[in-house]
């Protein structure tokens, strides 16, 4: 009985120290088929397959993009990292560098916004800011300036602003008080500001005045006294505007 259990004993040990081997290979085979993403960035697509190949992985050009600052064919990012422990057959998607814009940028100052729009995007283009600013010696809704400008070389980015007129700026004034003016009279002082009248609105009589007043007129005419305005005494108002009005 002893024996048999000295040779129980045995096995188990063998057991154990055959797991622990298996254990430890297996750690061993799996760690050793890891490898460190090496740098990529800089090279040509060329230059980084070699190197990719040479550590057991893959590349691919996934995106290119415009750049003034890294040539072109020349790889401007990657993911993974430089640095970061991968599996082998593992696949770095890089971005490749277009060097500079080379499409020419069109002249379209001058142009309405809408014929502008269609221009730039006919060449490739798009169409960035868009700026309105009230400049005199342009006529409404029309381009005049642009950035970047005609011709312009090194562009990083494919997109053209603008600045869209839209006419002079109207001239303003400071509302007058015409309370208590007649209507018709008040009338005439806006015409001659470049103004009009808006709505007017007759106001019943007040329930104070004796029976005997005469009713207020259902229609506004040239004597009808101005109670309320509005806009008010003293606010800005721009030439063209409607200034309306209660009378009695």
């Amino acid at each position: 009985m002893r024996q048999f259990f000295r040779l129980l004993l045995l096995i188990l040990v063998l057991l154990t120290v055959a797991l622990t081997s298996a254990l430890t290979a297996m750690r061993l085979a799996i760690h050793g088929r890891e490898v460190t993403i090496p740098k990529l960035v800089g090279m040509t697509p060329a230059e980084a397959e070699r190197v990719g190949a040479a550590n057991g992985l893959q590349v691919a050009v996934e995106r290119q993009f415009y750049s003034t600052q890294v040539p072109e064919g020349k790889i401007m990012t990657q993911t993974p990292p430089p640095g970061v422990k991968v599996r082998r057959g593992w696949s770095i998607r890089v971005a490749q560098s277009l060097g500079p814009l080379r499409v020419a940028i069109p002249d379209v100052t001058g142009e309405s916004e809408r014929a502008a729009e269609l221009n730039i995007r006919r060449r490739g283009l798009a169409l960035g800011s868009v700026a309105e600013a009230n400049l005199p010696d342009a006529p409404p809704d029309q381009v005049a300036s642009q950035s970047p400008p005609a011709n312009a070389s090194d562009i990083a980015a494919p997109k053209i602003d603008v600045l869209v007129s839209v006419g002079p700026a109207l001239p303003s004034y400071v509302m007058p008080n015409l309370t208590g003016q007649p209507l018709g009279s008040a009338t005439l002082t806006l015409q001659d500001a470049g103004m009009k009248v808006g709505k007017v609105t007759v106001l019943p009589a007040p329930a104070t005045e004796p029976q005997t007043a005469p009713a207020a007129p259902s229609e506004p005419n040239a004597a009808s006294m101005i109670v309320t305005q509005s806009p008010p005494p003293g606010q800005k108002i721009l030439a063209g505007a409607s200034v309306n009005f209660e009378v009695r």
